[in-house]
């Protein structure tokens, strides 16, 4: 059974313009193909294919534009037919920072909300199979249906995280209600805060997991060895934290390890500090168990409350230090 990630799709994409030129080894390292370039072929929109199995090749596509910890992209799809299953990618896991595999499976849970509205908007009704202690994967099995419109399927090629400062302006009450109002799943529960006092409190958990992380020098190596200081390396890996995302400056991978390495941790709590202080709000999202079956659907809550705030141009990013 063939499997597909992002990163498949991307050089199968890419090696169709290059093949003349030896390949998609090119594509990979060579120095003179255009950033901008490819940024628009990972976000560009949703093509419509008359063949179902091509239809789902771009579902897929669109599934994996969801967030994910480290942009690890923790996954592998299979298309089978009339369904699609996504499976954990363990060679990719974070031992030190999700040593429990909770996030991959929230990621897996992210790529999953994606993959559904992609799917209804589309013309297909799904039927999710989440995870059990007999089976490691999600299956969603798909069927013909009259596709709808919807709001959070425009956002996912717009969904980001901004991570900076924010203006402070309070959020519209009416934009709240309809956060406060998306459908929750089955042992996820959610608090919405905009009392000072409360993201006080909230920030303190921040300011400890902070404190703790940046202490630990295996959490800093892992960190490091998925950051992506440069377009050169962004596009030979196609996967990674882009610095120049966060707002840094684009660096040699020797320098950036320097700054990385000696960020010292009450520097770091200090600048997430900010950055809440300057938000109105904060989204605490939690699950009652500890399954993958809860953690996929804590996933699934999280990516429809940020595609719901991108369609509302509220700008939002995690603060996931207190996990």
């Amino acid at each position: 059974m063939k499997t597909l990630n992002r990163r498949d799709f991307l050089k199968l994409s890419l090696a169709a313009g290059v093949t003349a030129l030896g390949g998609y080894t090119l594509y990979e390292y060579a120095p003179w193909l255009n950033y901008d370039q490819q940024v628009e072929q990972t976000w560009k929109p949703l093509e419509k294919e008359s063949a179902m199995s091509a239809q789902m090749g771009e579902l897929v596509r669109y599934a994996t534009l969801a967030p994910n910890s480290h942009n690890t992209q923790p996954w592998k799809f299979a298309i089978k037919e009339n369904a699609i299953e996504i499976h954990p990618d363990y060679t990719r896991r974070l031992p030190i920072v999700d040593p429990k595999d909770r996030e991959l499976w929230i990621s897996l849970g992210c790529a999953l909300e994606n993959l559904v509205i992609a799917a209804r908007v589309s013309g297909y009704a799904s039927e999710v199979t989440y995870p059990d202690a007999n089976s490691e994967f999600i299956g969603l099995r798909l069927a013909k249906n009259t596709p709808i419109t919807d709001t959070l399927f425009d956002a996912i090629p717009l969904r980001q995280n901004t991570r900076s400062e924010y203006d402070g302006h309070p959020i519209k009450k009416g934009d709240l209600d309809q956060i406060e109002a998306l459908p929750l799943e089955p042992g996820v529960v959610l608090r919405l805060i905009t009392n000072p006092t409360d993201l006080e409190t909230a920030l303190e958990y921040v300011n400890q997991g902070n404190l703790s992380q940046y202490a630990a020098e295996a959490f800093l190596d892992e960190l490091i060895y998925w950051l992506r200081f440069n377009e050169r390396e962004s596009l030979a890996s196609l996967d990674g934290l882009f610095t120049r995302c966060s707002g840094n400056p684009t660096l040699p991978r020797w320098l950036g390890e320097i700054f990385v390495s000696g960020t010292k941790p009450q520097q770091q709590a200090d600048t997430d500090a900010k950055k809440l202080r300057s938000s109105p709000g904060a989204v605490i999202i939690a699950s009652e168990s500890e399954d993958k079956a809860t953690w996929v659907r804590t996933g699934q809550v999280y990516e429809r409350i940020a595609l719901k705030m991108t369609s509302l141009n509220t700008k939002s990013a995690f603060l996931n230090q207190p996990i």
